[in-house]
Order: C-alpha cells, then sequence, then structure tokens
C-alpha cells in the first residue's frame, strides 16, 4: 500500500526514480547529459533540499532555481514539449509511489513552477 510523502528519504525515492524517467527520454535526456551535463550525485540532494523546502517549508534550499533554468534556456531552448514532459514524468513517478496529501501537493508546486518557468523561457524568446 503507498503512503504519502514524509520527509527527505522520501523526496529522494521521489527524485531518483523521475530522473531514472527523465534520463531514458531521449526528447528531454539531452537536456540534463548533453546541455547541462548534470552530476546526479551533486543533482539529487540539491533536488531533494528544494523539494524538502517547498514542501516542507524546510530552511535547506538557498539558491534561486530559475536563475539555472533560464541560463540553460539561453544554451538550448526548453520548449513546450519539454515543460509537458518533465511534468508528466512527476506527475506519473508521484502517482506510482505515493498518495495522500502531500503527494497531492508536490504535484500542484511541480504544475505551478512548470508553468511560471515556461512563462519566463517564452518572455526570453
Amino acid at each position: 500500500m503507498k503512503k504519502d510523502i514524509t520527509g527527505r528519504e522520501d523526496l529522494l525515492v521521489l527524485v531518483t526514480r523521475f530522473y531514472e524517467k527523465l534520463l531514458a527520454d531521449n526528447s528531454i535526456s539531452y537536456i540534463f547529459t548533453d546541455v547541462a551535463k548534470i552530476d546526479l550525485s551533486h543533482h539529487l540532494p540539491v533536488l531533494v533540499n528544494f523539494w524538502d523546502s517547498i514542501l516542507f517549508q524546510s530552511d535547506t534550499y538557498h539558491k534561486n532555481a530559475m536563475q539555472p533554468h533560464m541560463a540553460l534556456h539561453r544554451q538550448s531552448p526548453l520548449l513546450k514539449s519539454h515543460f509537458e514532459t518533465w511534468l508528466r514524468y512527476f506527475k506519473e513517478t508521484v502517482d506510482e509511489l505515493f498518495t495522500g496529501d502531500n503527494a497531492y501537493i508536490i504535484k500542484e508546486r511541480a504544475t505551478s513552477i512548470a508553468t511560471i518557468m515556461q512563462i519566463k523561457t517564452i518572455q526570453l524568446s
């Protein structure tokens, strides 16, 4: 039986599985591997901090999440299809692993974040 997202351990499971999906999809994986050249061992803890801050109002994330994404967009345009794919995998992964209020909230926040980032990238174009 699935449980709700209750802390950092759950967030690590979520972002790890989510990135497995993103990196297996050629329509979006190149952004992470070829353009951003992310190091998952470094990036996953940052993502846990980000979502911990978003979902549990912790004081674990102190960066501007928008800035690196705008820089990335300047290198390789982030398209509507990229945001749709990102959000689909995120929600799908949450639904596979969790159920409950926090699972619902994190999907809503992800939708808001994707929408704002998409608007901002359009403004840059």
